[in-house]
């Protein structure tokens, strides 16, 4: 069978894929792994609609409730080193369906919790474990199991994180209004415990002969499997880690305030083809978000990783200096915000594709958790540093040009200091 495998730069070249037998297996296995990371996706994007049933059920105020939300993002983030070294050590399918366990459970534990510090706990606390084992998991088995199309891969499960969550918003909506919050937690709760659970039965790690055939075709060795330990002695890993931090940090920036200066701005409430713009505009913002992940993903294991980087992270910055200067029209607001997080989102599917490809396979999911921090690091920056930036100068046009900036110049750093130096390590590491 004909197929296209990466070559140095992560750009596809023709060659036999010797791994027939395993086709079909490796499909199976990203449809599982799909699952796994749609049943996580609501605790993080169904939030929203919680918070106001929330938090006049414990009778606190929004900024208080908040900190659930920040809980579950920053426990995801920052413990997925030490959840990466755990899968390695004990194998994804025991440790994924931990993970899917934990955060159903801390659904229905949330449910039960009648005191903001049992909310923290449970919702947060519980569910960020729970969803950063199974998101840096399924991503590190995944870009095994696809040594040929690590970007398409590790963008494919990324978009059902970012997407999963389409299916449930409305019944959960419906939910909420008819049987409430505590019954919707429970329910929901069991629905993505079990669901999740069941899928991760199936999940594998790949036989050592997949990346060895892509290599066959390639007529070159694979690059040596690098531990966590010798990968953070690399100063091309650092690189790596503070360029996700740049575009983690220049996205939520903007987006994570979208509502507030749509409001500044004047247009949340305009009716842009019969909706009003501001929800129109997130809607599609998260439909654009899921695709981008597995499109820029499949370009990059035809064209290169630092190349599609350079091109999307440069149109992440020419949409949003064009979203600035249009602010006052609406129409154009709902659809530049859409190319905003069109040329946002693939960070989840470029960066740990490279990451394989330079530092190898057999430790790629302890090796992504390390890097995985870098979002973290960005949702402390970028949420806080936008509003400070706003509160300081009344005005933002110094937010947007902060995260314009870092776009172009992560742009700049994937073409001219990332692709040259990667190239020199994986010909060393070979």
């Amino acid at each position: 069978m004909n197929t296209r495998t990466p070559t140095l730069n992560g750009a596809a070249t023709s060659g036999a894929f010797a791994a027939a037998p395993s086709e079909r297996t490796r499909w199976l296995q990203l449809g599982l792994g799909l699952v796994c990371m749609m049943t996580i996706s609501s605790p993080q994007y169904v939030w929203t609609l919680m918070t106001k049933p929330l938090a006049a059920k414990l009778g606190i105020a929004l900024p208080e409730l908040q900190v659930t939300f920040s809980i579950l993002v920053l426990l995801q983030a920052f413990f997925s080193p030490f959840q990466g070294a755990l899968i390695d050590r004990f194998g994804p399918r025991m440790l994924i369906s931990i993970g899917t366990l934990l955060a159903g459970v801390s659904w229905v534990l949330a449910s039960y919790a009648h005191s903001t510090s049992m909310l923290y706990l449970t919702y947060g606390g519980v569910g960020g474990l729970g969803t950063g084992i199974v998101y840096v998991g399924v991503v590190g088995l995944m870009v095994r199991w696809f040594p040929d199309r690590r970007g398409f891969a590790a963008g494919a499960v990324a978009a059902g994180y970012g997407m999963g969550a389409i299916l449930t918003t409305f019944p959960i909506s419906a939910s909420l209004a008819s049987r409430g919050v505590e019954a919707t937690l429970w329910l929901y709760g069991i629905i993505f415990a079990v669901v999740g659970f069941i899928a991760a039965q199936g999940l594998r790690v790949p036989p050592a002969e997949l990346a060895q055939s892509v290599a066959n075709a390639q007529t070159a060795r694979p690059v040596r499997d690098y531990r966590p330990s010798e990968m953070l002695r690399q100063p091309l890993f650092w690189l790596m880690f503070v360029m996700m931090t740049m575009m983690a940090t220049s996205g939520l920036m903007v987006t994570s305030q979208m509502a507030t200066f749509a409001t500044d701005f004047g247009v949340s409430k305009i009716l842009v083809f019969g909706l009003a713009a501001l929800p129109l505009a997130l809607t599609i913002d998260r439909f654009t978000n899921g695709l981008t992940r597995p499109l820029f993903g499949w370009v990059s294991d035809r064209l290169g990783r630092e190349n599609t980087m350079g091109f999307a992270f440069a149109l992440e910055g020419i949409a949003m200096t064009l979203w600035l200067l249009t602010r006052d029209n609406a129409v154009l607001f709902v659809l530049l915000s859409g190319v905003v997080f069109f040329g946002w989102g693939e960070i989840f599917s470029l960066f740990p594709s490279t990451l394989t490809d330079t530092f190898g396979t057999r430790y790629a999911t302890a090796n992504y958790g390390w890097l995985y921090i870098s979002f973290g690091v960005g949702s402390v920056f970028g949420g806080p540093l936008a509003a400070l930036l706003h509160q300081h100068t009344g005005s933002w046009i110094p937010v947007f040009g902060c995260a314009i900036a870092l776009d172009l110049s992560t742009a700049a750093l994937a073409m001219f200091v990332l692709k040259p130096a990667r190239g020199r390590f994986v010909r060393a590491s070979r």
